[in-house]
């Protein structure tokens, strides 16, 4: 009797360790989940529209719940939904831009230059030769933002499509990740 309970003991452990495995599995996978639609998701970047910042091929990390802790601020790198006056990206969900303007500011351009509320918006990411066109002098309204792309000569950001309202964010980008001699972090 001995030899078949040692069977039947070892075939209880391997049925206990597999549905343990099972478990554990299962409980990742539904995390994985939940931060992703909740925390964190990275974003591959497809376009040059953020050049220099970010490279074509880049893959970034966005904190889905940053804003839900404190407001948005200018500087702030976000990804965001599409706006519907996009017409121009067919078959892209989600972009990336710069924020350059909160609710209330009043944005202008002279000889290429942004001025926010008539004080010259200080740009350290931008090359000392990038210059800004196409910017109609305008007041951000509010719950909206104004988006630029950091290449500017090579984006369609709110120049075109308009200040984008804050509930289209869905969130701020804090990390290059991928390639590693690109990973930055930006808090």
């Amino acid at each position: 009797m001995e030899p078949q309970s040692k069977s039947k003991g070892k075939r209880k452990s391997l049925v206990r360790t597999l549905s343990e495995w099972l478990t554990i599995g299962i409980i990742a996978f539904l995390l994985a989940l939940v931060v992703r639609a909740f925390v964190f998701q990275s974003y591959y970047i497809p376009s040059g529209s953020m050049l220099p910042t970010l490279q074509i091929g880049d893959r970034i990390l966005v904190d889905k719940l940053s804003y839900d802790l404190h407001s948005i601020h200018e500087g702030d790198i976000v990804v965001f939904r599409k706006p519907t006056s996009d017409t121009d990206s067919a078959g892209i969900t989600d972009l990336v831009k710069r924020v350059i303007g909160l609710p209330g500011q009043k944005i202008s351009e002279v000889n290429g230059q942004v001025y926010i509320n008539g004080k010259l918006l200080k740009e350290p990411f931008l090359p000392k030769s990038a210059l800004t066109f196409h910017l109609a002098t305008q007041t951000v309204p509010k719950g909206d933002v104004f988006v630029m792309g950091d290449n500017r000569m090579n984006s369609k950001d709110s120049r075109y499509f308009g200040p984008i309202s804050e509930k289209l964010i869905v969130g701020k980008v804090v990390m290059i990740f991928w390639p590693p001699s690109q990973f930055k972090l930006y808090f």
